[in-house]
């Protein structure tokens, strides 16, 4: 066997190129094309592949390092051409005569990647990088294509095996009870309600397959609610009972118009967002059913005593089942809100195809120090989840501020109450 020196084959016009992952170890069998290392320039990753096939003695870079066209990647033993021929007549000699044994054929098995010894996986850049976004190893992904290549969707489905989902029942594959529950006391079981089977596998795939990101805030919205309070009929004098998620549906709604991102959904197949002109906005119902989401179409043309009239009239054809299947979707964005309860700042789950969700706890009193005096203001809390694929932190504070904007002093110029 001869020594010899795998080098970086011309890479075009790049220096200094990255090297961002090591595809293989010291002691493995490589083949010729077999991918080395992956490099990572400001434009492109790019797979080296072997030029020799060999033992490998030893790797002489590592992830971090900067290498150009000429430098020495590994050394390894590599077989010459005659002994190579030679092996094979001597394999050929001792090879003896076998005997034809007919057997019933077994049911044949899909191919599947098995791993190599050195646990290295093949996949292209592109794809190691997807599975690195999605925090999966790419070694313990089964690959579908020749020689157990991994592809996206390969990916895709390993991370969705992770965690399993049968009508609604969500159940970790990793933890599982070592003593039944009647094992420590009573206990009592029940079929799981109808909307939470249908809700529960949609709130998986959300989490598992959407980069969550939650921002919190608190709006001062004490002129709003002195206004909201003190509202009654011209005619009658009675009080007028405006809900505040009236307001603040509004108010969401010219974020809208202010960061379209936020009403958008996005293709990851073909890679495109797509930006909708319509403002149609869904929210939370609680129901003796369970917890379902309707949409009010058209709120930009809609004022504040409308918009409440129309949360109550869906709200109520919510719990007596007989909402449209079709008003669950469609939506720009949704809110959560847990005002009439209780609670300050949660984590709403984003209801896709939407990329964001308003979570909003109940307003409470804080103490201010304002001019030197010390005044009791209202306050409400909210959490705005959003999918950092599409929406940044930048962006999401901008939003947080033009809630506080339409929601806060000058609340009846910017809702035009």
């Amino acid at each position: 066997m001869a020594e010899k020196k795998l080098l970086v084959p011309n890479i075009g016009d790049f220096k200094n190129v990255e090297v961002i992952e090591v595809l293989v170890k010291s002691g493995q069998q490589i083949k010729k094309n077999d991918p080395l290392i992956t490099l990572e320039s400001d434009k492109s990753s790019v797979e080296v592949p072997a030029t020799d096939e060999g033992k490998i003695n030893k790797i002489i870079v590592k992830v971090g390092d900067k290498v150009s066209e000429g430098s020495e990647i590994l050394s390894l033993d590599s077989v010459s051409k005659k002994e190579e021929s030679k092996k094979t007549v001597e394999v050929k000699e001792n090879i003896p005569e076998k005997k034809i044994v007919t057997e019933t054929p077994k049911e044949i098995a899909p191919v599947v990647k098995k791993l190599s010894k050195d646990g290295v996986s093949s996949a292209s850049p592109k794809v190691r990088k997807f599975a690195r976004e999605l925090g999966a190893d790419i070694v313990q992904i089964p690959g579908s294509q020749r020689a157990g290549r991994v592809t996206e969707d390969d990916v895709k489905k390993f991370v969705r095996s992770q965690v399993s989902v049968n009508e609604g029942k969500v159940e970790k594959k990793v933890y599982k009870d070592e003593y039944p529950h009647e094992a420590f006391g009573e206990i009592e079981k029940k079929d799981l309600p109808r909307v939470k089977k249908l809700s529960g596998p949609q709130l998986v795939r959300s989490w598992t397959e959407i980069p969550h990101v939650t921002q919190h805030d608190e709006i001062d919205i004490t002129e709003m609610e002195i206004f909201r309070k003190s509202l009654r009929d011209v005619f009658t004098g009675e009080k007028i009972a405006i809900t505040p998620l009236a307001f603040i549906t509004r108010a969401v709604v010219n974020a809208l118009k202010t960061y379209p991102n936020f009403n958008s959904s996005i293709d990851t197949e073909s890679n495109k967002i797509t930006y909708k002109k319509y403002f149609h906005i869904g929210f939370a119902v609680d129901t003796p059913h369970g917890l379902m989401v309707p949409k009010i179409r058209n709120v930009e043309t809609m004022g504040i005593k409308k918009i409440s009239d129309e949360l109550r009239k869906v709200s109520k054809l919510c719990r007596e089942l007989k909402i449209d299947k079709k008003e669950f979707f469609g939506g720009s964005m949704t809110i959560s809100s847990l005002g009439g309860i209780g609670g300050n700042f949660f984590t709403p789950i984003i209801n896709p195809p939407e990329v964001a969700i308003l979570g909003v706890g109940k307003a409470f009193d804080k103490i201010s120090r304002i001019d030197g005096k010390f005044i009791i203001r209202k306050m409400l809390p909210i959490s705005l989840s959003y999918d950092h694929r599409i929406i940044d932190g930048a962006e999401a504070a901008r939003f947080c501020v033009h809630l506080g904007q339409s929601l806060g002093e000058d609340f009846a110029f910017k809702l035009a109450v």
